[in-house]
């Protein structure tokens, strides 16, 4: 049984942690806040370019004419090689926040049937490499998350620097990927997936898959198909192709913004649900432990009043 001293000193320093984690709870909740934002606006960014997509698909009819396809939209052998860029986090205090992304993106390429030997697979968060370690898959980049969407387009565009490695490979003005001979050429990528966390609520999240190259010719039938809204159509001039590529910059800029706020949103999401479990834990342990405190505290003084009354019993007997 502990003394008196040390279930006091015990206490002071489950309040101490208590209040630790009321302050990243509170953090937790203020950077969801901050990100929701973020993903609110990037809803509307990515309905205007999906506009934008739209008017010029149904001018150039994509979908009737075979030499008028996309050139991103066509169908990848099963044999090529598949870009992977994984989200996780480079903080802990998020319960299996990475373990789940990690488990879920093997599960998805498995399922896939893409061996990691057909697999390059890039990774951001520092939080991701022990897992990936621990299921043998190896790892080409890794790059380091955003403290704040103050550096998220600093991201974005490492990010869209090694998707130009994969598609161009052998471009002279790319750097050479990372653990190869500058002086071997390096296999085209044919897919590029990206697998993150998609925040649902303050303290929910599941996991998402998003092809983001080649484009997925059914979502580009879609917006052919969808009804526009307005009486007027755009006009676009005979030379469309460079507004074709600008578009689609825009949609992969969107995706790899959209997939960075969504995995933070939803990092913020499980350290607030753990910090919330931790606070009920510390809470039901302060209580038990002031309790027992209490308990002992009330047994000490009793005994003391018993050797008091038993020493004036025998002073008086005497």
């Amino acid at each position: 049984m502990l003394t008196l001293e040390a279930l006091q000193s015990q206490i002071h320093s489950i309040e101490d942690l208590q209040a630790i984690v009321r302050t990243m709870k509170a953090l937790a909740m203020v950077s969801i806040r901050q990100y929701e934002k973020a993903r609110t606006s990037l809803t509307h960014y990515n309905a205007t370019i999906e506009l934008g997509l739209q008017g010029l698909l149904q001018q150039r009819r994509f979908s009737d004419s075979p030499a008028g396809r996309l050139p991103l939209a066509s169908s990848s052998p099963d044999h090529a090689l598949v870009g992977v860029i994984l989200f996780g986090s480079d903080h802990g205090l998020c319960g299996q926040f990475n373990e789940q992304i990690v488990t879920y993106a093997l599960d998805q390429l498995h399922h896939r049937h893409i061996h990691p030997d057909q697999c390059l697979l890039d990774a951001v968060g520092g939080r991701l490499i022990p897992y990936l370690d621990a299921a043998q898959h190896p790892v080409q980049q890794q790059f380091s998350l955003p403290s704040s969407l103050a550096g998220t387009p600093r991201l974005i565009q490492e990010l869209v620097l090694a998707i130009k490695q994969w598609r161009f490979p052998n471009h002279e003005d790319q750097r050479p990927v990372v653990n190869e001979p500058a002086d071997m050429p390096q296999p085209e990528i044919d897919r590029i997936l990206l697998f993150y966390n998609q925040s649902l609520s303050a303290t929910t999240f599941q996991p998402f898959t998003l092809q983001l190259l080649p484009l997925d010719p059914t979502w580009l039938h879609q917006l052919e198909q969808r009804p526009w809204h307005s009486s007027a159509r755009p006009m676009v001039s005979p030379h469309w192709q460079p507004l074709l590529s600008a578009l689609i910059r825009q949609y992969l800029f969107v995706a790899l913004h959209r997939a960075t706020v969504e995995s933070l949103a939803s990092e913020n999401a499980a350290r607030l649900s753990s910090m919330q479990a931790a606070e009920k834990n510390i809470e039901e342990r302060l209580t038990d432990l002031t309790a027992e405190y209490r308990q002992q505290r009330q047994n000490s003084i009793t005994g003391e009043l018993l050797d008091i009354v038993s020493g004036f019993e025998a002073l008086k007997n005497s």
